[in-house]
């Protein structure tokens, strides 16, 4: 806890000019925390060196163990505002959520020193109410495992040894390369990308694998179990444990199944191959027809709207032309398991993959129309698409292929494809040769779902109560779930880094950059364990939760809602901890209906102190109404600092705290507000859902369930639930978001009026 704390409020950046600085600076000093508030001054700029060396000063002189910087928002200057380890600080937005956003009201002007006051009562019991977290600091294991021999694995193999580090490498084949090794060559991969196909070099990268004597090889082998968490694993191989500090997993993908083909011949009409097994051919030296000799047209079909329309499943998994066709459905057991296939979760993956066209479609289709230019130079290929998609430097390769005279490419949908003598006739309308065509081939290709592995089978065998594999891989498509767009390698499973097609589909050049960047997350997991300190997103962070066991009441809601696994419990349900497998959300804490956890430097308590120190007027007609804001630290909270940066502006009855997920929310604060008589209280978090964009991956889905209780306790209490909402906010969102402020305050004043609580 800080006892001795110093406040500082900045003058600068149009600080001074709309607020009394120094009178401030008084207020705080002798204020109802002057108890704990061993100095209080303001500056002209808290940011300069002479601003600094000022609070550096008072630190050695008056002792203090913590400092309150009343100035610009948390987000800046975060690397000025540091005093050593040994001190705390609070950080106090003067600028963005007060002087740069502040709207006056023309029935209660005179707001900003009533907010400003607000905010500094707020930064000061908040930092009263916290403590230096000590955290756990393990002996960390330093060895990385590479899970997938083929290129992406070898590639992080190789980045990680470079690193100094021991690497476990293991490939369930007898031998390394993956699918790699069984390409012919690959689409350009470095300049200039004009060119034809480079060779991709794997037997070079295979030779530099085993003769690197930090990289221990394990082929004909897979992960039996991984148990424990990052930095502390124990990993079985073929019976045979390793100790184990973060893992990458690289164990790639399979070709979808041809039966989701056959709307387009494969299966049905000879010399209808798929582009997996047309990479064979080529690998093997030669494009060859069923009868053995070479063709003289190869079509080539970048178009996938035949293989799923009107596709649905039966209980097996069986794809059908429409749910009356369905040979079985669920409960019914007309037929025996011997004739009923298994459902196979990849089968289904394996038509959705193909629901649309990708970069990688279109790249592998001109590759291998180059093949037939190559192999059979007196060969016609064309290429039938319904988007050609080759971004960036790739439009390059696209313009060589257009260029070339034995190449014919068209934009097309594919109405049918059908046997005629010893051709293979592709009916497409809307071409580019005229609305609708007929081409005559003698091979057709077929673009090959890419289907993780993780879709099939749980491939890591996790010891975590949560089970053997990654969660909710439906709403991934069957790959490794992460947050794409801030954290790409992460999986759910902190310490486990995903690269290359077991992430998303992805070409060789890009399956290189995935390997480097897993590895290094897997690296940063071991260091950051072995400091004591969070990963990501969080990264740097000392805190880890913290439990009262005493009044735990072992209901699991903190177990069941971890979206980390980062909490087992025992035989009666008593949480377990992790502390490396935790990400810092917070989400156990909003989860506990007891309050039994918290943080050293984040706690129930410390937000609901917080929460009181606004000054809430009796009624509304002595200063206008009271709104609490919870903005998620990670999209909403930057969004309000864009929205002040750009000169938006709110209502002036809006309070904003900071937290670092919604789904740390816990439905005490909700209580303590409305218990004060705060009239409303909006939460701004990330989206949710099957697209979601929480940083937690599901704190913003969990605090909108807890939402749905709270209305039902405030019901209980004659306090409308509408008081209380939830929305979803982007960090891009800072245009629209002062307007979804303006728009509660007026309906929760307009339609509600005052909270019933207001004057108690």
């Amino acid at each position: 806890m800080a006892e001795k704390l110093g406040v500082y409020i900045c003058g600068g950046c149009d600080i001074g000019d709309n607020i009394d600085v120094a009178a401030l600076a008084e207020f705080a000093a002798n204020g109802k925390h002057s108890s704990c508030v061993t100095v209080a001054k303001s500056t002209p700029v808290l940011c300069s060196p002479e601003g600094k060396a000022m609070i550096e000063a008072d630190i050695k002189e008056q002792g203090l163990d913590g400092v309150v910087c009343c100035a610009c928002t948390p987000r800046s200057k975060w690397d000025v505002f540091k005093f050593g380890d040994a001190i705390q600080v609070e950080r106090v937005s003067l600028r963005e959520q007060c002087v740069w956003s502040y709207q006056e009201d023309p029935k209660f002007p005179g707001q900003m020193e009533i907010i400003a006051k607000d905010y500094v009562n707020m930064g000061i019991t908040k930092l009263f109410n916290s403590r230096i977290p000590q955290p756990e600091l393990p002996d960390a294991f330093k060895t990385v495992l590479v899970m997938g021999g083929g290129f992406t694995g070898m590639k992080a193999a190789l980045n990680a040894a470079a690193l100094g580090y021991e690497v476990v490498l293991v490939e369930k084949d007898e031998t390394l390369g993956g699918k790699a090794a069984t390409m012919y060559k690959s689409f350009p991969l470095g300049a200039p990308f004009s060119d034809r196909e480079q060779e991709i070099g794997i037997d070079a990268l295979i030779k530099e694998v085993e003769a690197n004597d930090k990289i221990k090889i394990i082929t004909g082998a897979t992960l039996d179990s991984l148990a424990g968490a990052p930095a502390k694993y124990k990993a079985t191989i073929g019976g045979t444990e390793y100790e184990i500090g973060a893992v990458v997993m690289a164990t790639g993908w399979v070709p979808g199944k041809g039966k989701f083909l056959a709307p387009l011949g494969y299966g049905e009409i000879k010399n209808v191959v798929t582009t997996a097994e047309f990479e064979k051919m080529a690998a093997n030296g030669g494009i060859k027809m069923a009868n053995g000799q070479a063709p003289d047209s190869v079509a080539f079909i970048v178009d996938t709207s035949l293989l799923t329309k009107n596709v649905s499943y039966d209980a097996c998994g069986e794809a059908c032309e429409a749910p009356e066709d369905m040979p079985c459905k669920e409960g019914d057991e007309s037929e025996s398991a011997e004739e009923c296939e298994v459902f196979d979760y990849a089968d289904k993956e394996s038509a959705k993959h193909l629901a649309y066209s990708s970069e990688l479609t279109s790249l592998i289709a001109l590759k291998q129309a180059n093949y037939v230019r190559e192999l059979a130079p007196e060969a016609v290929a064309y290429v039938v698409y319904d988007h050609m998609m080759v971004p960036g430097i790739n439009e390059k390769y696209y313009q060589a292929a257009q260029d070339d005279p034995g190449v014919m490419l068209t934009k097309g949908t594919v109405t049918g494809v059908k046997e005629a003598g010893a051709k293979i006739l592709i009916s497409a309308k809307d071409t580019l040769l005229g609305a609708e065509v007929e081409l005559a081939a003698d091979m057709v290709v077929l673009p090959t779902a890419i289907v993780p592995t993780t879709a099939a089978n749980p491939t890591m065998n996790f010891v975590y109560r949560q089970g053997p594999a990654f969660p909710d891989l439906e709403l991934f498509d069957g790959f490794a779930d992460s947050n794409y767009i801030c954290f790409p390698y992460e999986t759910r499973r902190t310490g486990v880094y995903a690269a290359g097609c077991v992430r998303q589909p992805m070409g060789l050049g890009l399956a290189a950059e995935d390997a480097a960047g897993a590895a290094l997350k897997a690296i940063q997991c071991i260091e950051s364990a072995n400091r004591g300190v969070s990963v990501h997103p969080r990264s740097g962070d000392l805190s880890f939760p913290e439990f009262n066991f005493m009044r735990c009441t072992q209901c699991k809601r903190c177990t069941e809602e971890c979206p980390f696994g980062a909490l087992d419990d025992d035989e009666k349900g008593t949480p377990l901890p992790n502390p490396t497998r935790c990400r810092r959300c917070g989400t156990c804490m909003g989860a506990c209906p007891e309050r039994v956890i918290s943080f050293a430097n984040y706690g129930i308590s410390q937000i609901g102190q917080a929460i009181k120190e606004v000054k809430v007027p009796d009624t509304l007609d002595e200063g206008g109404p009271r709104i609490i804001v919870l903005a998620c630290e990670n999209d909403a909270y930057p969004a309000l600092d864009m929205a002040a940066m750009r000169g938006k502006s709110w209502s002036p009855y809006v309070r904003f705290l900071p937290v670092r997920c919604l789904g740390s929310v816990n439905a005490i604060w909700v209580a303590d507000a409305m218990s004060k008589g705060v009239d409303g209280v909006m939460m701004l978090g990330c989206k949710y859902g099957d697209d979601y964009q929480c940083h937690f991956v599901k704190g913003s889905e969990l605090c909108n369930r807890r939402k749905e209780n709270i209305a039902e306790s405030l019901g209980r209490l004659g306090v409308e639930p509408e008081r209380v909402e939830q929305y979803e906010v982007s960090i891009d969102m800072y245009d629209k978001v002062p307007a979804l402020i303006d728009e509660f305050v007026e309906n929760i004043t307009t339609n509600f009026g005052p909270n019933p609580f207001k004057g108690y």
